[in-house]
């Protein structure tokens, strides 16, 4: 029987609805990614086209888009698999109810804070966006455990009277922010026998205060990224932290993941920003006192609660540095020879400190699918035939189109910062054969990572399944990690009865002075594949073997993902085992009796990681 409270729902800013609702199905794709008007389809001219008015793309068709998919990736209009279109109410577990936890709960904070048992609400709350996640709901799979309720606290004191309630009753809690998760994190543990509650923070969405003085914004964790950069944006301010989940994650998240952004050369990643961060744990609430911009005071403890992943408490209030808006703003976009120039460019830019806010390079393969991703027929290197001559680019400089790389800029300050910064780059990047190929390109290539994530449920119509990951790497390194995980993702397609060839790419996203951020791109055709193999199974044998390659090669368990219960097996050897020990001897002082029982981040000696997730179709 659903059950839900009525309390008052919190407004971001000075009045300002949040762009999410307290109901995330109502606005949300419930079995795929973002917007439910928004979305990537075929319409009645075979073409693909791009639904809604929210994005760059909304309202156009691609024309070259289904070509690619079905050549490239030799999908098949005939093999169409479409989604389900309603939760199977079957398929959803009974819940776990403490029943003196819920009467508890609603004589002290019933009447203002909103909770619920309803069905989509539970569905909604207890899951990620992993491919695993997305095909389960996709094809009516069977979670073994939701979360039993989801409640909506509007302020901090409302989390620790949630906190103390759920450590008097013992029952579990699971932070819930964005929703954006690809590490399972989400994910209720197969075991857990007590009642779950997911702790949704969406309606603490209040900037709490701006200090202009000191250029720091108090801010309630539950904010989501585009909700606060408009209302920010609103006084003259930003934090300019931009992750490709803005639209959807959380600042909370942010704080409990490490998460970074595309314009983090000029702003930082989240620990560069965070001044303070207040967490509720079973023990109490944990917090500095002061506000001072740099302390010396023993471990960092904002860095004990950074990366935490909801396994040590809720993070409720956090104080960001704001920067003024920059006075101008400007993409660009530069062609490579090949990817070893391109890199190598990347690399100097570095080592000189004169990146631009964001500077991301493709490979050859994305390069070339960022062709099919035109609204006409003019992807970036019809352009440049317009702009500088295909002639001049493949006979006097010799590009080989098949070797070509593409990087995209977005120079950000003032004027005269803006164009000091972009003479700059460009001077470096003729040192390595890199011609540069305009703004537009820029501008297509930075506002696209918002929209590449839809691409994936339009793959799924048509039994192609496409993920993502991430590494960072020495600079040393990273030639021969993109190359070699690149491989290995191919050589394990065919060792796993796949019929295609995969689409296996990268791009290099964030740079630092010793190293990279890597993002690989795996897309794969699972029709005619070897009888008997599941497509999510074989999906998951490679991208095991891939990040078994990524950290043979030197790259890291994660630059900004975070490990969930995804990657817990590879923990120790990330961080050694004297490393988990102290983790697991700071959750077991902060919450000695599991109340934040998620199993992520800490392995469970007691549950395989392939219990978190049993299909059952």
């Amino acid at each position: 029987m659903a059950t839900e409270g009525k309390g008052d729902a919190a407004t971001t800013g000075a009045g300002t609805s949040t762009t999410i609702p307290l109901h995330r199905q109502e606005l949300l794709k419930w079995q795929g990614w973002g917007y439910r008007d928004s979305r990537f389809f075929i319409n009645s001219n075979g073409l693909i086209e791009f639904s809604g008015s929210r994005y760059l793309l909304s309202g156009h068709v691609l024309p070259r888009l289904k070509d690619w998919m079905f050549s490239k990736l030799h999908a098949s209009i005939d093999n169409y698999s479409p989604s389900v279109q309603e939760p199977n109410p079957d398929y959803i577990p009974e819940p776990i109810l403490n029943s003196s936890f819920i009467n508890d709960f609603q004589s002290s904070l019933g009447s203002t804070v909103q909770y619920s048992s309803d069905m989509n609400d539970r569905l909604f709350h207890g899951h990620g966006h992993t491919l695993e996640e997305i095909w389960k709901l996709r094809h009516g799979g069977k979670f073994d455990r939701l979360p039993d309720w989801v409640v909506w606290p509007r302020n901090h004191s409302d989390v620790e009277k949630i906190v103390r309630l759920a450590t008097k009753h013992n029952v579990c809690l699971i932070p819930f922010g964005g929703g954006t998760s690809v590490t399972w994190a989400l994910l209720c543990p197969a075991n857990e026998k007590r009642m779950i509650v997911s702790v949704d923070t969406s309606q603490m969405n209040k900037i709490l205060y701006l200090d202009e003085k000191n250029l720091t914004a108090r801010i309630q964790s539950g904010i989501i990224g585009q909700d606060l950069e408009r209302e920010l944006a609103k006084k003259g301010y930003c934090t300019g932290h931009e992750p490709d989940s803005m639209e959807f994650s959380s600042l909370g998240g942010w704080v409990a993941t490490r998460a970074s952004g595309m314009k983090k050369n000029v702003y930082g990643n989240i620990e560069d920003l965070v001044v303070h961060v207040t967490m509720v744990t079973p023990k109490g609430t944990i917090e500095k006192s002061c506000l001072g911009p740099r302390q010396s005071i023993g471990p960092d403890i904002n860095h004990v609660i950074m990366g935490s992943e909801g396994t040590l408490g809720i993070v409720t209030e956090v104080t960001m540095k704001i920067r003024p808006l920059p006075a101008c703003k400007k993409y660009g976009s530069i062609v490579f020879p090949d990817f070893e120039s391109g890199v190598a460019c990347l690399r100097e830019i570095a080592r000189l400190r004169s990146a631009p806010a964001s500077i991301r390079l493709l490979d050859n393969e994305q390069f070339l699918f960022g062709q099919a991703l035109a609204t006409d027929n003019k992807g970036m290197l019809h352009s440049l035939v317009d702009n500088m001559k295909k002639l001049y680019i493949t006979k006097i400089k010799g590009f080989d189109v098949n070797r070509m790389c593409a990087a995209t800029l977005l120079f950000e300050g003032t004027t005269n910062e803006v164009n000091q910064r972009e003479k700059f780059v460009y001077d470096i990047a003729q040192k390595y054969n890199g011609m540069p190929a305009g703004e537009e390109n820029g501008l297509k290539g930075y506002t696209l990572t918002f929209m590449i994530a839809y691409l994936r449920d339009v793959g799924l119509d048509y039994r192609i399944v496409a993920e993502s990951f991430e590494t960072s790497v020495p600079w040393d390194r990273v030639i021969d990690l993109c190359r070699n995980v690149k491989k290995r993702i191919i050589t394990e397609c065919e060792k796993n009865g796949v019929k295609y060839p995969p689409f296996s790419s990268c791009r290099v996203t964030q740079t630092y002075d010793a190293g990279a951020c890597v993002y690989f791109y795996f897309v794969m055709n699972y029709n005619d594949m070897r009888a008997g193999n599941d497509p999510v199974h074989v999906y998951e044998l490679v991208e095991q073997a891939a990040r078994e390659e990524v950290l043979a090669n030197g790259g890291s368990l994660s630059h900004h993902h975070g490990v969930g219960k995804i990657r817990t097996k590879w923990i120790k050897q990330a961080v050694s085992d004297l490393g988990v020990g102290t983790m697991k001897s700071i959750k077991e002082y902060l919450d000695p009796t599991n109340i934040f029982g998620s199993q992520n981040l800490i392995p469970d000696s007691e549950e395989p990681k392939e219990q978190h997730l049993k299909a059952k179709l």
